[in-house]
């Protein structure tokens, strides 16, 4: 009696586990058709090209080491979407910057164009060879000669003026650091952050700028340094009003980049918060925002990562 009633229990242990013992290879061919369909479609909603920059395979003709910190940061998908539109949060508060895209960018028209440009440049000088990566900086040095005009408060402004490529590097790299410490797949180590800025330095270099940080206590110093010049005017709030709208119509599209954007702002400076108005309510970053956009980005990770 005991034989016949554990009998039908071993079978359905049995039957349980084979999953389990299942090959590493036949899960991916299971999983592998519906993965791919599922990356060109968070490629899609999320405005990134169907077809990344594939890394250099010779060490030699990279214009960046294999090895370096900039590879890592830059390499994860989700961490640096929601570090990108941070950044254009932060950069929207230094008023001569703001005036250059207002003035001279569609933004407005062609939201999803220009994140794929920028994104194409970051892949480019972080993966590309040499030549794609100068290439890519003679493009945007010729687009930078072209920008120039009044901002709203009276100064002039040029886009290849060394202080402001300065500026858009610091806010764009910092933002993409504190993305990878909260949302990355692991927090850098201080010298591996401090190597990050070194490696990052060549690009602002290149594209016109006189002096960039190389440490981390070098770019803390210089957002110090800045902060007095920095406001949100009247194109700073539209920027501001553009972003948190998205451009996005579908509702799974929509879900997506609140996720993202909601994120986004729990990496701003206080100080930044507060001049583009955006709330602080305590304990909503820490136990509701980030948890959510962690998980997300695990999801984001695992469906946009090519398989081993």
């Amino acid at each position: 009696m005991a034989a016949a009633v554990t009998q039908p229990i071993k079978v359905v242990r049995d039957l349980a586990t084979v999953p389990l013992r299942l090959p590493l290879r036949a899960l991916e061919s299971l999983v592998g058709p519906t993965r791919t369909d599922l990356r060109r479609q968070v490629r899609r909603s999320l405005g990134v090209p169907a077809d990344p920059v594939t890394p250099a395979m010779d060490p030699g003709q990279a214009f960046l080491p294999p090895d370096s910190a900039a590879r890592q940061v830059h390499g994860d998908l989700p961490s640096m979407l929601i570090g990108g539109l941070s950044a254009l949060l932060l950069q929207s508060l230094h008023p001569l910057a703001m005036a250059g895209v207002a003035d001279h960018s569609n933004y407005r028209d062609d939201a999803i164009g220009r994140l794929r440009r920028t994104a194409a440049f970051v892949g480019y000088t972080t993966f590309g060879t040499t030549e794609e990566a100068e290439r890519a900086i003679q493009q945007v040095r010729s687009v930078h000669q072209r920008v120039r005009g009044v901002a709203p408060d009276g100064r002039r402004y040029s886009a290849d003026d060394p202080d402001l490529v300065t500026w858009i590097h610091v806010a764009e790299m910092s933002s993409f650091l504190a993305s990878c410490q909260r949302f990355g797949p692991r927090p850098l180590s201080a010298p591996e952050q401090d190597a990050y800025w070194a490696d990052t330095a060549v690009v602002p270099r290149a594209l016109g700028a006189v002096w960039v940080p190389e440490t981390a206590d070098q770019a803390a110093a210089y957002l110090l340094r800045v902060r007095p010049d920095l406001y949100a005017g009247p194109q700073a709030m539209a920027a501001r009003d553009f972003l948190l709208r998205g451009v996005g119509t579908r509702p799974n599209d929509r879900v997506v980049y609140t996720i993202i954007m909601a994120a986004a702002v729990t990496l701003l400076p206080d100080w930044a918060r507060t001049a583009l108005r955006l709330p602080v309510p305590p304990l909503v970053d820490p136990l509701v925002i980030t948890p959510w956009a962690r998980v997300f980005c695990s999801g984001i990770r695992w469906v946009v990562t090519p398989p081993r």
